[in-house]
């Protein structure tokens, strides 16, 4: 399990865990979270003689295919929250509205009934997707709901990454991250708990907290 928080916008920490003893494996600050930083710390992890069973992460654009001989579980919890992102706690269209709900609904049903809303979804407002506006100033056309298209795509793109831990029953995969987002919760309460510590100082603190 891999994610990284932030303290302020100059720099934050990586943190990868052991989804299953809920051990710290490796920490490593950052000052921006990349792709190849987490692929750094898979191969430290791997180099120290840890076996790398399966990933949960979030869905960096890329980060699945750094890792194309282990499963991958995109977090579902992160996925939503995209889609909200885009779409708003409020949709206006109807369209918008019940791609929200179903991807709410990703913690809560199968993969098999999941994509076939999903198709569903698509072939009733597929139509709709494609609507398009002439700007009155260039003359141009772009895409008329252009916020639900990202939705829909970001959707797209990464539903083969959203029930990995269906297909591998064995290896307990969590479908979301939020042991290691919980982690970072408690630790920021404790931080706010010594507030005007310096850098040096919130280190140190976080240092002992995942202590590995």
């Amino acid at each position: 399990m891999m994610d990284t928080t932030y303290f302020g916008k100059k720099w934050g920490v990586m943190v990868f865990k052991d989804s299953l003893s809920g051990q710290y494996l490796h920490k490593q600050y950052v000052k921006y979270e990349t792709n190849q930083l987490y692929r750094q710390g898979i191969e430290i992890l791997t180099k120290g003689g840890i076996s790398i069973l399966s990933i949960i992460c979030d869905g960096r654009k890329g980060l699945f295919n750094l890792f194309p001989d282990i499963p991958v579980q995109m977090c579902q919890f992160h996925q939503s929250q995209i889609i909200t992102r885009y779409l708003t706690r409020n949709p206006k269209t109807n369209a918008a509205i019940e791609l929200r709900a179903l991807s709410l609904q990703l913690t809560k049903i199968k993969k098999v009934d999941f994509e076939d809303a999903f198709i569903q979804w698509h072939k009733k407002w597929e139509a709709f997707l494609k609507e398009r506006t002439v700007s009155e100033t260039t003359g141009k056309s772009h895409y008329t709901h252009k916020r639900l298209r990202s939705a829909w795509l970001s959707l797209k793109r990464n539903l083969s990454w959203l029930f990995t831990f269906e297909a591998y029953p064995a290896l307990m995969i969590p479908n979301t991250t939020n042991g290691l987002d919980g982690s970072f919760s408690d630790l920021k309460n404790k931080l706010r708990n010594h507030n005007g510590l310096n850098d040096q100082r919130k280190r140190k603190i976080i240092d002992g907290f995942f202590k590995v």
